[in-house]
């Protein structure tokens, strides 16, 4: 077997990941890189899960290696497989397989989507074994020092469809995040959308308003993440009104009662 020469994983980020903490998550995090401790980070779409990983991957100037989960992922996406080349057939290490490698923080973002038989091959990792079994090539794999495993999932989303079982979830130091305090909240749209101060607490009003609306039916209530999109709107010269309605509003549901009472928080909001 022959194992690919691969380029040094980039750091996470030259300049720093802007971040508001909205508790004592930085610290928990820290104790927790320092111990080898898997971490679940816990929240609705959109509260910043993702760039809270960013901030600490940065912060512990580690290399960050992100996965997008889906049904159709794999152990094998995960781990790696054989590839046939004209030159023979060489092993090539998957993204879990690399950080494990290399000291890198894992990230895997939504890890419910993946297929549970998947999620398994994480187990000997999250505990004091820090151990990758690759059955296609006979190694075990020790974790070099610096590597961590982060997993996120929508909780409230996910209820209803699918969730993790408990004998995964017990093997993570769970992290409950959540939308920023309304200062704080105001202060990430301005500093990520560019928009004005005014403007910017505007559109964190409407959210909370439109936040409310999640026992009338509301799916998924409008995250940051679309804050964030209203104002680059904004600044681009696009009313506030309409650009609410493209990217607060539209994406949130198709129902025509609930449109109806977000267009008219969004009127009331922008009077």
């Amino acid at each position: 077997m022959t194992l690919p020469e691969y380029p040094p994983l980039a750091k996470a980020s030259e300049g720093e990941p802007f971040y508001v903490p909205c508790g004592n998550e930085v610290a928990m995090f820290e104790r927790c890189h320092a111990r080898g401790l898997a971490v679940m980070l816990k929240g609705p779409t959109g509260c910043g899960k993702t760039r809270f990983v960013e901030h600490m991957a940065w912060k512990l100037d580690r290399p960050l290696i992100t996965v997008a989960c889906h049904d159709d992922l794999s152990a094998s996406d995960l781990i790696g497989r054989f590839l046939i080349r004209h030159d023979g057939t060489v092993w090539q290490d998957g993204p879990l397989t690399r950080a494990v490698r290399e000291g890198a923080i894992c990230y895997l973002d939504e890890v419910v989507e993946a297929r549970q038989d998947t999620v398994v091959v994480l187990h000997a990792l999250t505990d004091h074994r820090r151990l990758l079994p690759i059955d296609k090539t006979g190694e075990l794999l020790m974790a070099a020092p610096g590597f961590q495993l982060v997993i996120s999932y929508n909780p409230g989303y996910q209820r209803m469809l699918k969730d993790l079982k408990p004998s995964t979830r017990q093997r993570f130091v769970a992290m409950d995040l959540d939308f920023p305090g309304e200062d704080a909240e105001a202060k990430i749209v301005e500093r990520e959308s560019g928009v004005d101060a005014p403007t910017s607490r505007a559109l964190v009003t409407l959210a909370r308003r439109l936040r409310a609306l999640r026992d009338r039916g509301l799916a998924e209530v409008p995250s940051t993440r679309l804050l964030i999109a209203a104002g680059a709107l904004c600044v681009d010269g696009i009313p506030v009104r309409e650009a609410c309605l493209a990217a607060i509003v539209s994406p949130l549901s198709d129902d025509e009662a609930l449109v109806g009472a977000m267009r008219d928080l969004v009127d009331g909001t922008f009077i």
